[in-house]
């Protein structure tokens, strides 16, 4: 039997693109076919932007939606002009989501996008949304996945992130063995759990340019890097280890299997493709995949005891409120979500019954 997943929708910053985005992906009746959807936010922001961008975009009527309505203190905010009412809106609907779902209520959530300085302003002093999540579902270990489908073949590319939002000089000192063990075991269990996908194989980067070519050009690579990755090859049989790949070239395969004209099965090309692709720090994963995949790709929380997906893009404050923003990304984050969590959902039945 078809299962169908409750997801929460929460808007984001009001004086972004969020509530467009959502309207506008909304307007899609193939979002609606695996899921029902409760949009978390106020009527009157969802109001004013279909008030204003109707006539000149297709948006569905917030009147038509099933609403958590949540109050906010303050309404006084600008399209394209965020501000501490604005910021502190947007924690609020994330805080009644993340409740709900804690409660049972819902199995997913996918976020619309946040202004991190805004929350700043508005007293919540978090690095983004993936913090808050985490600390409030109490677990230690999670980390940020960015997946995309290929529109050319169906091919979908699955990044993981071992370190996030630090400089870049702070990257080599915070990884460590233990720390890419904790992502890698990660990405295993999302992969087999999520994704279904028994013996995966993963790509693993080198931190180094040409992975350090034998400590000339870093020692990473040599001192502990190989070490470690030797070892998780003689401790994991059921998954396979690439690496480390040197930065330049591991997203050479990727780019070719995302670009394929021909559909995934029909080519053998794909069996030399990665499950998924572990990269080092933010930029090394993340300038590649938006190169790919800017307007669809959708960023995962992994680790949560519920499916977190979110649009790969920010609040784009410059095109609020002008009836331009690409609602692709959402669309995708919805997809996904409901993909992940009927899984769930199923396999949680098949273990009871």
């Amino acid at each position: 039997m078809t299962m169908y997943p409750r997801l929460a929708i929460t808007l984001g910053d009001p004086a972004g693109i969020g509530p467009e985005v959502i309207l506008k992906a909304l307007t899609d009746p193939t979002v609606l076919d695996r899921c029902q959807i409760t949009v978390v936010g106020t009527r009157q922001v969802l109001r004013r932007t279909y008030d204003r961008l109707a006539a000149i975009t297709s948006l569905a009527d917030p009147n038509s939606l099933d609403l958590l309505e949540v109050p906010t203190e303050d309404s006084e905010w600008e399209w394209g002009r965020g501000n501490r009412a604005s910021g502190g809106a947007s924690f609020a609907y994330l805080s009644a989501a993340l409740d709900r779902t804690l409660a049972g209520e819902f199995h997913g959530i996918v976020t619309g996008p946040i202004a991190k300085s805004l929350w700043k302003a508005a007293g919540f002093e978090y690095p983004g949304q993936t913090e808050v999540l985490a600390k409030r579902a109490g677990v230690e270990r999670f980390g940020m996945l960015f997946a995309a489908r290929s529109p050319h073949n169906g091919w979908m590319l699955r990044t993981l992130l071992a370190t996030t939002h630090i400089p870049l000089s702070q990257v080599s000192p915070v990884l460590t063995p233990e720390l890419l063990a904790l992502k890698l075991d990660l990405f295993v269990e999302c992969l087999q759990r999520d994704f279904g996908i028994d013996r995966p194989r993963i790509a693993i980067s080198g931190l180094n340019p040409h992975s350090g070519e034998e400590g000339q050009l870093g020692t990473e690579e040599r001192d502990w890097l190989i070490p470690w990755l030797e070892d998780e090859r003689s401790h994991r049989p059921s998954v396979q280890l690439d690496g480390p790949v040197p930065p330049d070239t591991l997203w050479v395969k990727p780019g070719q299997a995302w670009y394929a004209s021909t559909q995934q099965g029909t080519n053998p090309f794909f069996d030399c493709v990665a499950d998924g692709y572990l990269a080092m720090y933010h930029d090394q994963g993340l300038i590649p995949v938006k190169l790919m995949a800017f307007d669809r790709a959708v960023n995962t929380t992994i680790g949560l005891p519920f499916i977190r997906t979110s649009p790969d893009h920010g609040t784009a404050f410059d095109i609020a409120g002008r009836g331009i923003a690409d609602a692709t990304s959402m669309k995708s984050a919805i997809a996904l979500a409901a993909q992940l969590s009927e899984r769930r959902l199923r396999v949680k039945n098949s273990a009871s019954s």
